[in-house]
């Protein structure tokens, strides 16, 4: 499954970005979680991790105050993430954009290249003992959907890091 997006000038630094709708709420906790569970791997200096939103409304505003603080309550800082809309070279500078559901999937399908297609998938792809295919968006919701947000990112996080793990062990 990496091979595909696992092609880069230098295949020691793998390059992530995490995609929800606004980039305050699913995106950050996902790049949190990921940037944590690289960090006790060993991997942190082999996988860069960024996150961003199909949607600029929210650029330039930090994390959403519940996200930060449920986050927190598990070990994870999003107090430095910033919202960020998605670019148009962000198709070409990572190596995998992971969507949090299938319209922010549509809307990365829609805007990139089709020979940058290949880079697009659901986060959850990567848990599929879940048996869900999107982290529902926690915004409109109680602090009870942002903890079942990462109940799902969490897991999904720790199969990516399993994939990276077995991809950088294997000779090009």
């Amino acid at each position: 499954m990496l091979s595909r997006w696992f092609r880069r000038p230098d295949p020691a630094r793998v390059r992530l970005l995490m995609v929800c709708t606004g980039n305050i709420c699913r995106s950050p906790m996902a790049e949190a979680v990921l940037r944590a569970k690289l960090q006790r791997s060993g991997l942190a200096n082999a996988v860069a991790v960024d996150s961003a939103g199909t949607h600029g409304f929210h650029k330039g505003t930090p994390a959403d105050p519940r996200a930060v603080a449920q986050a927190a309550r598990r070990g994870y800082r999003l107090d430095d993430l910033v919202s960020r809309p998605v670019v148009a070279a962000d198709f070409s500078r990572f190596d995998l954009l992971l969507a949090m559901d299938h319209d922010n999937l549509a809307t990365l399908h829609k805007r990139c290249p089709p020979d940058e297609q290949h880079r697009l998938q659901l986060l959850l792809a990567h848990a599929p003992q879940l048996g869900a295919d999107e982290v529902p968006d926690p915004y409109y919701s109680s602090v009870a959907a942002f903890d079942h947000a990462l109940d799902l990112i969490e897991p999904a996080c720790e199969g990516l890091l399993t994939e990276i793990r077995r991809r950088l062990s294997t000779p090009a």
